[in-house]
């Protein structure tokens, strides 16, 4: 046997070794991924995406920590609420780390850490609601979890960005109730709304009817005002023409030979009075002297000279 032999394989040995920590200490990190070196079992740095090489036996990975957005599943719970109903919720949760190292070296398990904290969180604002309200106050609940749980997760370098709540069961019992419930809320609604409709609706035909009373009314006033109106032109009309004729017989007996055709259109009209005043079966008694024709024309003479 060769005596170097030994010394051979050592030497290969020592070599495969070497050759295999050197490709270990070669490392490719992909993007939105961070490693965590310790250098003989303290923290060294953090490594991001990119091409790195370590420090053979003396530089270690310690932790691997994924920088994507991550969605938890949060179990479902029993929370009671306001009124003592026993609800049971479940939701997601939405996070991303910010930091590796605080993720690494400031809590020992950061998902479960932050799981049971929105459980905890979501069952104090499911208690401070009504199960009424507890349906109506998802995003309320989202709101509060989300703050509760992200002040908390600070420290570890976790950014909670969203929660959402999944599903809200209660009984079969309540949700009987519930039925019942809603049933006669919208019965109740239906009977205000028809309330209403028909009280609309008689404000309206009294609305109608007023106004048609004052269209009616205003038309009548109208027709009032026109007629008195036309009355009153047609008076004055009258009088106007009346006035012209007097004014024109007047000019007329002024004239030259005027008053002799006034006396004759007096004896005129008198002869002709006087021939339909007495009738076959009537009586008729007179304080003139029908017979002194020349007596009436003077007078009526008289009576135009002194017009």
């Amino acid at each position: 046997m060769n005596p170097f032999t030994p010394l051979l394989i050592l030497l290969a040995i020592f070599a495969f070794v070497f050759v295999v920590t050197l490709f270990r200490s070669i490392r490719i990190v992909p993007n939105k991924t961070a490693l965590i070196v310790e250098r003989l079992g303290k923290y060294s740095r953090t490594l991001e995406a990119g091409f790195h090489i370590l420090l053979p036996f003396f530089d270690r990975v310690r932790y691997k920590q994924t920088l994507k957005e991550q969605a938890i599943d949060v179990p479902a719970q029993d929370c009671f609420t306001g009124d003592n109903v026993q609800v049971r919720v479940d939701g997601v949760l939405y996070l991303q780390v910010m930091d590796a190292k605080k993720a690494s070296y400031g809590i020992r398990d950061y998902l479960t850490a932050t799981v049971l904290l929105a459980q905890t969180t979501m069952r104090s604002a499911v208690g401070l609601l009504e199960l009424d309200a507890t349906f109506e106050a998802r995003e309320k609940i989202n709101a509060t979890v989300v703050k509760a749980v992200d002040e908390a997760s600070d420290p570890w370098g976790v950014k909670v960005t969203r929660y959402e709540i999944q599903n809200i069961k209660v009984s079969d019992s309540i949700m009987d109730a519930m039925e019942v419930q809603m049933k006669a809320e919208r019965e109740k609604r239906a009977e205000i709304a028809r309330s209403i409709g028909e009280m609309e609706t008689k404000i309206n035909l009294s609305k109608a009817a007023y106004e048609e009373a004052v269209n009616l009314s205003e038309g009548q006033r109208q027709r009032m005002i026109n007629e008195a109106e036309g009355e009153a032109n047609e008076i004055v009309a009258v009088a106007r023409a009346t006035a012209e004729g007097i004014r024109k017989v007047a000019a007329a007996i002024n004239a030259k030979g005027g008053e002799e055709a006034a006396n004759l259109r007096v004896s005129e009209d008198w002869v002709s009075a006087v021939g339909g005043i007495a009738k076959s079966g009537s009586k008729v008694m007179l304080s003139a002297d029908l017979t002194d024709l020349r007596d009436m024309i003077g007078k009526a003479s008289t009576m135009i000279r002194e017009k």
